[in-house]
């Protein structure tokens, strides 16, 4: 079975850097290096947002949230804290072992180590992807995968819950033709003297991804839009 998270089993540099500035170690930083311009910091403080820091995206979906909860990857738990706060039923599931060790230390009730394609056989009415967790699949062929693998997943009348944005204008608005879907990028993390392995992160526009879902059986909400581009959806199934 395809895994989401393929380079974090070679070497978990997120997660050593997440649990890193989780106990206060300093002087490195992870970078996060694409094939389009410069590397990035990936900055780790985001991970680690009260609610009141959170924009309104995420606010709203966890708002929209219900039943029980499925939180894929989870990073340090913010979100699944917040729940459990209102009272849902709530299960943080990250393929990082660094990451399940700092949310059980932050108060998670139910944090998991696991890959989501391997993960099972209990059902759940929402599953909640933020921050284009998403991307994890990582392309479009892959996101089919795990539509299907969701849809198991799934109590009857149950929801999926992910944001995502359109990079179009990484290519000027000039959508690149080719064989590859424009918003399957490669990245490559950096920590430490250490790289991991190139791996493939998933940004679905708006339009290609309702055209992917109604293809796989379902019913896609846009919740929200904002001005860069970045929207919040909802995912039911049609059968």
């Amino acid at each position: 079975m395809l895994s989401l998270d393929k380079h974090y089993m070679v070497k978990d540099l997120f997660g050593q850097a997440l649990y890193d500035f989780f106990k206060g170690v300093k002087g490195n930083k992870l970078w996060i290096h694409n094939k389009y311009g410069p590397k990035e910091e990936m900055p780790m403080d985001v991970y680690f947002r009260i609610d009141d820091e959170m924009p309104d995206m995420e606010l709203l979906a966890i708002e929209k949230c219900y039943g029980k909860v499925l939180d894929i990857g989870a990073g340090a738990g913010s979100h699944a804290l917040i729940l459990q706060q209102k009272g849902l039923a709530v299960t943080a599931l990250d393929i990082s072992g660094l990451a399940v060790n700092i949310m059980k230390e932050r108060g998670v009730a139910d944090a998991v180590e696991g890959d989501i394609y391997n993960y099972g056989p209990e059902k759940y009415d929402t599953l909640l992807l933020m921050m284009n967790g998403i991307g994890l699949t990582g392309t479009i062929q892959q996101f089919r995968l795990f539509l299907w693998h969701a849809n198991q997943l799934l109590n009857q009348g149950g929801q999926l819950l992910f944001d995502s944005s359109d990079i179009a204008y990484l290519y000027n608005y000039n959508i690149p033709v080719g064989d590859n879907y424009y918003g399957e990028i490669a990245y490559q993390y950096a920590y430490k003297g250490q790289k991991t392995d190139w791996f493939k992160w998933l940004y679905i526009d708006k339009n290609q991804l309702i055209a992917t879902a109604n293809a796989e059986g379902w019913t896609v909400e846009i919740l929200l839009e904002d001005d860069m581009d970045q929207y919040l959806a909802r995912l039911t199934r049609t059968t």
